[in-house]
């Protein structure tokens, strides 16, 4: 049986804990940053760890070998 190969986008946008929480950057801040507010942008900064259900997904499916 061959390798299972990690999902090349996935691995650029995901990380894993060593608890094997995945680690994710926060959503809406690619561009349009003039309509944002100066809250959100602040609030938005680095990283944020994703949410259980959807966490389980990207593990089994795109990264396999963690």
């Amino acid at each position: 049986m061959p390798k299972m190969k990690t999902n090349s986008g996935a691995k650029k946008r995901f990380k894993l804990t060593a608890s094997g929480k995945v680690k994710v950057a926060q959503a809406g801040k690619q561009h349009g940053m003039i309509k944002r507010s100066n809250k959100f942008i602040r609030q938005a900064r680095g990283t944020m760890v994703m949410a259980e259900p959807d966490a389980r997904v990207i593990r089994k499916h795109f990264l396999p070998n963690g």
